[in-house]
């Protein structure tokens, strides 16, 4: 395949063990960038020996360092993607073609197949979890909060058939550690935002967030894990607002009702 228009970003830190799988998924671009946020590992080391352009940037607030990453970009057409994912040879084909013709629209949507170590959860709302993913640089940004920004256009997206592989936990462990760190930042966000966050609110998302993932999307169908999967999904809410009012209580905040 010629080498494609296309600038890859990724960012990455500590991702000395996945990073390579990741960009030899990508080696069809013209330009592979990797935005190490200070890593202490090889993961820079690595990148470079794969012929992947490296740049260094700390991560403060989430969405403005992907805002930052792109911008480095030589192209126009960016696809996003973090160490932990792989583009599908189907979904580099289709990219290419896209490409190669005159694509209908300014930015795309692309289905993940989300892993939690070996094990593709495919229901739950797991998947096709489409998100944004190829765009133009002058289509797009992120909103810059610090956990779970919006994707922000005023174009209407188009959606790509191909699969990107997204390995997004290694395991039961990686899944609690990173919904602790996300919690704290969700929590840390509602006080920034003088959000209104009652009890009552918390615990009908905790509620609606488990029946929803377990029995509206077909968890169930994932037997224990699913279970699991959508307990977490509920227990998110109720521990960012246990975090929200220790925030508020720390500050002298008013305690919602």
């Amino acid at each position: 395949m010629a080498a494609v228009p296309l600038s890859i970003v990724i960012l990455a830190k500590n991702e000395a063990g996945r990073i390579r799988e990741c960009l030899e998924s990508v080696r069809w671009a013209d330009e592979v960038l990797v935005v190490d946020d200070e890593s202490a590992d090889k993961t820079a080391r690595i990148a470079e020996s794969l012929g992947a352009r490296v740049v260094r940037r700390k991560m403060d607030i989430e969405g403005r360092h992907r805002n930052w990453a792109h911008a480095q970009a030589a192209h126009e057409w960016i696809l996003s993607l973090d160490a932990d994912e792989r583009v599908t040879p189907e979904l580099a084909q289709e990219i290419a073609q896209l490409l190669q013709d005159t694509p209908s629209h300014d930015l795309y949507s692309i289905p993940r197949r989300n892993y939690l170590g070996s094990h593709w959860i495919r229901y739950g709302g797991w998947y096709p979890s489409p998100q944004i993913k190829l765009f133009k640089r002058s289509a797009f940004r992120w909103e810059e909060t610090t956990v779970h920004p919006r994707a922000l256009s005023d174009r209407p997206a188009g959606a790509l058939r191909g699969d990107l592989i997204h390995y997004t936990y290694r395991d039961i462990k990686d899944f609690v550690d990173k919904m602790n760190r996300q919690t704290t930042l969700e929590a840390q966000k509602w006080v920034a935002d003088r959000r209104r966050m009652p009890l009552r609110k918390a615990l009908w998302r905790t509620v609606d967030r488990f029946f929803r993932a377990y029995l509206g999307k077909g968890g169930y169908r994932e037997g224990f894990l699913g279970f699991v999967l959508a307990a977490f999904g509920g227990w998110y809410q109720l521990i960012s607002y246990a975090k929200y009012v220790e925030l508020l209580n720390a500050a002298g905040g008013e305690r919602p009702a």
